[in-house]
């Protein structure tokens, strides 16, 4: 027998959830097929057979959580399969047995249903509490995978089920029972179970608050002058370059500038030194289906708009694909994050650690200004930094946004640097 081990699975990671299986046992594989996925606190990873055979046994369930090097199941080489992916053949006694009476044949199962039969734990959840089939749910996942996304958007848009009376029963009757506590209608709970990722998530933040001096300091920026260069310049570069020219490839430009001229925001603490870091590795954070993500574009401070423009959307896509590899999010040095595009107006965003700072984005508003002693309605936005007033100083960070600010109301000033 052949054990299938946990892999490693990237730095400081020393465990994983299991969140489905790909293979039943009895299932014939060949050597590289995926057998199982598992979720860790930044990637989901796909664990390979070691050889070709016969997925005899699976020793853990989906759900479980498993440590680097851990046994997830056993192999058996010897029954090495003639095709891949095929099934083991029943034993030739079964085949004498009395065939009971042929049923009905079923219909061909449909491209979601195929992908439903493979669902996670938490969209089989959603499933038995909500009463929907996954198969008939569209799959916006890998390989049109059903998500808990997904199974909760067609739980939103379904049309309540008509309400039938219930049946008469003659009454009987009842002492009271004080002691039994009344529940008022609505008032059902749903537990579920913390993902790995959502742990390391909420770990990661209370680290964040705990080991750094968290502050925030705030701006507003007057989006006039971005938002009628990209009105130019967006059909003619997505039709000359294939890229679509968004807001964030602006902030990132002016980010990386401004971060040059106060270098000590893209730095970092460690122990009793400052480490000051001459380039930009510049996470972007992004929301998916397994919870926020925050890919890193590296050498953002070298590259042009075009370049960043194509590198957000290459993360972006990778994120919601599940595709994102362990160091698409390591090694990064300063972050933004754009709550804007949910609605967010204003915040205080928490510093990714062991970063120094980050820069929260907000909705773009019409708002009333004042311009020249006149009141004007201008598009705004409020901009968030926040950093650690351990090693940052409140007249650099607020130097920071103001920098920003300017680099953003004058962007011809970001294409000649």
């Amino acid at each position: 027998m052949t054990a299938i081990q946990v892999p490693a699975l990237g730095e400081s990671i020393v465990e994983g959830t299991i969140a489905r299986w790909l293979k039943n046992e009895g299932d014939a594989v060949r050597k590289g097929d995926a057998l199982v996925e598992l979720e860790t606190d930044k990637i989901n990873v796909e664990v390979p057979a070691p050889a070709s055979g016969v997925l005899v046994k699976r020793l853990k369930n989906d759900g479980d959580v498993v440590k680097v090097g851990e046994t997830l199941g056993e192999l058996d080489e010897a029954a090495v399969p003639a095709t891949a992916g095929a099934s083991v053949q029943p034993a030739p006694a079964a085949a004498k047995a009395e065939a009971p009476p042929a049923a009905p044949a079923a219909p061909a199962p449909s491209r979601e249903s195929g992908a439903a039969g493979k669902t996670s734990p938490s969209v089989r959840r959603v499933a038995a509490e909500t009463g929907i089939d996954p198969a008939q749910v569209p799959g916006t996942g890998r390989d049109g995978r059903v998500t808990k996304g997904d199974m909760l958007a067609a739980s939103a848009s379904a049309p309540a089920p008509p309400v039938s009376p219930p049946p008469s029963a003659p009454a009987v009757p009842r002492a009271p029972s004080p002691a039994a506590p009344s529940q008022a209608p609505g008032t059902a709970e749903t537990r579920e179970k913390m993902s790995t990722r959502r742990k390391r998530i909420a770990e990661h933040l209370l680290e964040a608050q705990h080991k750094t001096a968290h502050l925030t300091t705030f701006n507003e920026v007057d989006m006039t002058a971005v938002m009628r260069l990209r009105d130019r310049l967006k059909e003619r570069i997505e039709k000359e370059h294939g890229v679509r020219l968004t807001f964030m490839p602006f902030f990132v430009r002016a980010a990386c500038m401004a971060l040059k001229s106060y270098p000590v925001i893209n730095a970092q603490v460690d122990g009793d030194s400052i480490v000051y870091r001459h380039y930009v590795h510049m996470g972007i954070a992004v929301a998916s289906d397994q919870g926020l993500v925050v890919p890193v574009i590296r050498h953002a401070d070298t590259k042009g708009m075009l370049q960043i423009s194509r590198d957000i959307a290459d993360v972006a896509k990778r994120a919601r694909d599940g595709k994102l590899s362990m160091d698409d999010l390591t090694g990064g040095t300063f972050t933004i994050t754009n709550g804007g595009v949910f609605g967010s107006l204003v915040s205080t965003p928490i510093l990714n650690y062991p970063q120094s700072g980050i820069l929260g984005l907000h909705k773009i508003q019409d708002r009333p200004v004042a311009i020249d002693g006149k009141v004007e309605i201008r598009p705004m936005m409020y901009l968030a930094l926040s950093y650690d007033h351990r090693i940052v100083d409140g007249q650099q960070a607020v130097l920071f946004l103001v920098r920003v600010k300017e680099l953003l109301e004058e962007p011809g000033a970001m294409l000649v640097d």
